[in-house]
């Protein structure tokens, strides 16, 4: 890591993703010499403690981001698509954790395990991906070095805190009801333009994001579309089915892998993962031992279990894949960028 140290700005400061970051940024000890923290207008007059010191939020505007060397920003797309190119102006790097940017062919979209190298191109922009699009390259990449990737169907199980802080508290308020059997209003909202309501506790809503004329959910087709910029394979076939579940904190994915060739065993696909960056291998079904939200909650890394052939073709398999979503599906991914920036003396 360098010696250096630089102007950092958390752009959406007080949300639930913006605190992850700064949490990730002192347990990272990231080489800080100076911490701006922006937040919407209402927001602003805050104060925030970070390592022992207390810091001030202020309004992000344009002029915030003067003399701001790294900005992180996660507070939704809008605010990125008018703040980025603004904070850009005035020398800073931009890390995106929001989708404003992601299928922007000027914007390398990272994830630091699979394609770090695409930090190279970037313009000032760099896009974090999709919460379950990470956890998912993250435990392909390893297996299409050697292999060939050449089609993936997935699966999600997704967590409430994808859909922020007030879901959490949905699903804790309405399931207190249903225990109690006490009469709720049912208020989640599988897109924030829709109409309906639903009920989350002890419910699986197969809606995440709003539909598109295809059949496929937005986020659906962000998986399928990011995965294949991130990986560099135009002609993958991938398809995605996301689901909301009652659980607070990870993402789970049950996912099935196809390869070009070499039809290697279970194990040989075991030892390759165990030794990838970024995943941890918990695989061991004759002693229950796989990976479960509630275990990789507060974790960076992404678990990989339940490894098995397929039954009926030769190169491919099934496996469960289990992550934190916001904290490598999110903070703890763009950090790692800004930390990859300066390892490649971009920062």
């Amino acid at each position: 890591m360098s010696q250096k140290s630089f102007h950092v700005a958390v752009v959406g400061a007080t949300g639930a993703v913006g605190q992850q970051m700064l949490n990730t940024l002192s347990e990272k000890n990231f080489p800080i010499k100076k911490l701006s923290l922006l937040a919407s207008k209402r927001s602003a007059g805050q104060v925030i403690t970070f390592n022992g010191e207390s810091h001030t939020i202020q309004e992000a505007t344009p002029e915030a981001f003067e003399g701001v060397d790294l900005a992180l920003f996660s507070a939704g797309g809008s605010v990125s698509k008018a703040l980025a190119h603004e904070a850009v102006k005035r020398g800073a790097i931009v890390v995106d954790n929001t989708s404003a940017f992601r299928m922007d062919p000027n914007v390398p979209l990272v994830v630091p395990e699979v394609n770090e190298q695409d930090l190279l191109n970037h313009n000032g922009i760099i896009a974090n991906p999709n919460c379950s699009t990470i956890q998912m390259v993250v435990a392909l990449q390893p297996l299409h070095e050697k292999y060939g990737l050449k089609k993936v169907i997935v699966s999600t199980y997704q967590a409430v805190s994808g859909a922020g802080a007030k879901a959490v508290e949905e699903l804790k308020e309405q399931s207190k009801a249903i225990l109690n059997d006490e009469a709720f209003e049912a208020s989640i909202m599988p897109c924030a333009s829709d109409k309906k309501h639903y009920q989350i506790a002890f419910n699986a809503v197969p809606q995440i994001d709003k539909f598109e004329e295809n059949g496929y959910t937005f986020e659906e087709l962000k998986m399928m579309n990011e995965t294949k910029k991130i990986m560099h394979l135009e002609n993958l076939e991938i398809a995605a089915t996301c689901v909301r579940l009652p659980v607070e904190t990870g993402h789970s994915e049950s996912l099935y892998a196809e390869f070009e060739g070499g039809n290697p065993s279970v194990q040989e696909i075991r030892e390759l993962l165990k030794s990838a960056p970024g995943v941890t291998l918990q695989d061991q079904p004759e002693e229950q031992i796989y990976p479960m939200p509630a275990l990789a909650a507060g974790l960076p890394d992404v678990f990989v279990g339940r490894i098995r052939k397929d039954l009926d073709r030769e190169n491919a398999y099934h496996m469960w894949v289990v992550s934190d979503n916001l904290l490598k599906g999110a903070a703890y991914n763009s950090v790692q960028i800004a930390e990859s920036l300066i390892k490649l003396n971009l920062l």
